[in-house]
């Protein structure tokens, strides 16, 4: 059986970094050591030129050693004054000669009366110089100088010098020290990059160059692949990330990224909620033409390092639910009709077995009359199919909660006047949000009712609804239409909706919403959308 071959990992990011930059440091300091030797070495070799020059200049310069040289054994006087000057000076060695280059002093006494090694020509011209000979004693740094009487006449020469030797081992001692230095420096270099290295490899979690553009290009792929809207802020709540799904959802176009979300021009309560340091859960908000659920939750960290935000857009559920909550009530009132229907039976059925059938008769007659009477009526002033079975049902569910609700003698709605780009969904948010706040708020008052008035004028559809509850504060009048503001406690789905529905889709057809104060107390909502520009829209009626 073969077994796979496993093939070794690639080092993390970070690791290599580290590789890099222990190399980097490594390269650097030994290139600084070459270069400080090199350096060091050439600057000890000019100290050595400069010091062996001083010594051989103040030796000729010196008036005994002219005396001396004018004995018959010059050496006698002169030896043991060069020794002393190599002693005080520390140069290897003091060299006087005559002009023919014959030695008289020398540190090692069998030279002394030989030929000097090395060059003399320079200074039989009278010029001092210095070069670098391998004499008697090894190679060495030497300064070559004339010797001149009063009447300038070169009478002997002197060399001093250093041994290369000597010279070498100066810069050795300075180069220990350098390379002390320089462990040093590779050392700490060392340490910091693993500090830092470590610190990088946290961050990115061990994955090394190809994950993490895989990682990268994954990101980008799930981030534009979900419908659903994905905000990030940091911690000054700028935008730090966004994906196409929230650039729709919020409305928002061009560059946004590392723009306060105050100044992405959203409507107040979300901004409010996108500011919030708390985690929001399921909060529904509002835009100009959408209902978005938001969610929100700080990044985890010892430090607040900003929020992930999530949008869902559920305009369409939000209306369905509206759709529901009015078959529901249908549903109720139904039931409430079918229990006063057995009633009202039960009362014909006891009138015939008591022998009174023409009493029996015009009970049930009387009754036809009336629901016959108030489905003419709605029909009459508003014959559009979908806003006549809205106010039919919305009449016999604000029946049943002891609210009157009356279709006004000015109403008047003609079928297929309408235009189709006005859906009838936007109508039922409407004029039912409008309807169901006015029962709610003339419920339990004195003669409840609620008056509807809708009719066309000149271009535009007029939508009016007016009941007799305790009215809307003018401090509020400004508030009433924002999402989440009610004057009764919060039911288990909450309050506040549905008067920035009725605004939001009012906004979305270019109309106009207000309220005032109603003739006979209580509020009056007024809603105005335009029908000519509607009608100019293709497929338009009317």
């Amino acid at each position: 059986m073969r077994l796979p071959v496993r093939v070794p990992r690639p080092r993390s990011l970070a690791g290599q970094l580290f590789a890099m930059q222990a190399v980097l440091i490594a390269v650097v300091v030994a290139g600084y050591a070459l270069f400080t030797y090199v350096s060091d070495r050439s600057q000890a070799e000019e100290a050595a030129s400069r010091q062996a020059t001083a010594v051989a200049r103040s030796v000729a310069d010196s008036p005994s050693v002219r005396e001396a040289i004018g004995t018959a054994d010059p050496t006698a006087e002169l030896q043991p004054y060069a020794l002393r000057v190599m002693r005080d000076t520390e140069v290897d060695f003091v060299t006087i000669m005559n002009p023919d280059g014959i030695r008289w002093t020398h540190p090692v006494e069998s030279e002394i009366g030989q030929r000097f090694r090395g060059h003399i020509a320079r200074a039989l011209k009278g010029e001092s110089f210095t070069e670098t000979y391998t004499g008697t004693l090894g190679p060495s740094v030497r300064a070559v100088t004339p010797i001149e009487d009063e009447e300038d006449r070169i009478i002997g020469l002197v060399s001093a010098g250093i041994k290369v030797e000597a010279i070498s081992k100066r810069v050795q001692d300075q180069v220990t020290a350098l390379l002390g230095v320089a462990a040093g420096a590779l050392a700490l270099g060392a340490v910091g990059t693993y500090v830092v290295n470590a610190r990088l490899r946290r961050h990115t979690h061990g994955m090394n160059a190809t994950e993490l553009s895989r990682m990268h290009d994954y990101h980008q792929a799930a981030l534009h692949a979900v419908r659903e809207g994905l905000l990030m802020l940091d911690g000054q709540y700028r935008v730090a990330l966004i994906n196409d799904g929230g650039r729709e959802l919020l409305g928002v176009s061009g560059e946004v990224v590392g723009t306060s979300v105050a100044e992405l021009g959203l409507p107040a309560p979300l901004t409010g909620a996108l500011l919030a340091s708390e985690p929001r859960v399921d909060e529904v908000h509002l835009t100009a033409d959408r209902v978005l659920v938001v969610n929100t939750s700080p990044v985890s960290g010892g430090e607040r390092r900003g929020t992930v935000v999530t949008l869902r857009d559920v305009t369409e559920l939000q209306s369905l639910m509206g759709e529901l909550d009015s078959e529901r009530g249908f549903t109720q009132a139904l039931r409430s009709q079918a229990h006063e229907a057995a009633n009202r039976l039960h009362t014909v059925v006891s009138l015939i077995e008591l022998g009174r059938a023409d009493e029996a008769v015009d009970f049930a007659t009387a009754e036809l009359e009336l629901a016959q009477a108030l489905t003419d009526q709605v029909v009459a002033a508003v014959s559009e199919p979908v806003l006549a079975a809205l106010l039919l049902g919305k009449t016999a569910q604000a029946n049943e909660r002891g609210v009157e609700l009356v279709v006004s003698e000015e109403s008047g709605l003609d079928d297929g006047l309408l235009p189709r780009s006005l859906p009838a969904r936007d109508l039922v948010t409407i004029l039912g949000n409008l309807i169901d706040n006015a029962v709610d708020a003339a419920q339990g008052a004195v003669r409840a009712r609620v008056t509807v008035t809708a009719c066309t004028q000149g271009d535009e559809l007029l939508l009016r609804v007016a009941d007799t509850g305790a009215g809307v504060d003018p401090a509020h009048a400004s508030l009433v239409f924002e999402r989440g503001f009610s004057t009764k406690p919060s039911g288990p789905g909450g309050r506040g909706l549905g008067l920035a529905l009725v605004r939001q889709a009012v906004h979305r057809h270019e109309g106009t919403l207000s309220v005032a104060e109603a003739e006979g107390g209580g509020a009056e909502f007024v809603v105005r959308l335009p029908l000519r520009r509607v009608t100019a829209a293709p497929g338009g009626e009317g």
